[in-house]
């Protein structure tokens, strides 16, 4: 079953690539932005954890803690997301996604911009995956979720490249900060 805003988001407790606890919620980080991506070796989920991690202390910075699972083995997560500046966890038996509803379609590679994603981390860091854990058909998901377990704002991928940017995450985490405007009160008309 998929989320939506205002559901609270399934617990979590795990540990990172690292061996690094991960507890959703986290009540020591304003946001949790989880991310689900595909396999470990994944040229286009690498090529966008690329861009995020070169924006990461503008995502700090904006409160916000960055998760990210892959239904691949630690193993073969050390080989891609080692170095990442965010955190990073195995779920090779899908147990995370199958709660939060993450899904695999058939379409996971039927857009333009999977092929483009793809070749641009490619020829970025001049390597190609070799295995595919779980199949190439996982589709992505990001959460936003707050300090209480909440989910603010959720997107599922409907392709393998389908996903918020930086800009897009910034801007949802902004939006929630700013507190609710009450509407204008109207002076009654007066008689003429």
């Amino acid at each position: 079953m998929k989320l939506a805003p205002g559901d609270v988001a399934p617990a979590i407790a795990a540990s990172t690539i690292h061996g690094k606890p991960v507890e959703i919620p986290d009540p020591t980080s304003r946001y949790v932005h989880l991310q689900f991506r595909r396999f470990a070796g994944c040229p286009v989920c690498n090529f966008h954890l690329l861009t995020m991690g070169r924006r990461q202390a503008e995502i700090a910075d904006a409160g916000i803690r960055q998760v990210v699972f892959f239904h691949s083995s630690r193993e073969e997560m050390l080989k891609y997301q080692a170095q990442l500046p965010f955190d990073c966890v195995a779920d090779a038996s899908k147990k995370h996604f199958k709660a939060f509803g993450v899904k695999t379609s058939v379409r996971a590679l039927l857009n333009p911009r999977v092929f483009w994603s793809g070749l641009r981390w490619v020829l970025a860091a001049r390597r190609f995956y070799t295995k595919a854990e779980n199949g190439i058909f996982g589709l992505p998901a990001d959460f936003l979720v707050d300090a209480e377990g909440r989910v603010v704002a959720c997107k599922y991928g409907a392709h393998a490249d389908d996903h918020w940017e930086v800009g897009e995450l910034l801007q949802l985490a902004s939006k929630e900060q700013q507190p609710a405007q009450a509407a204008p009160v109207m002076a009654p008309a007066l008689p003429v």
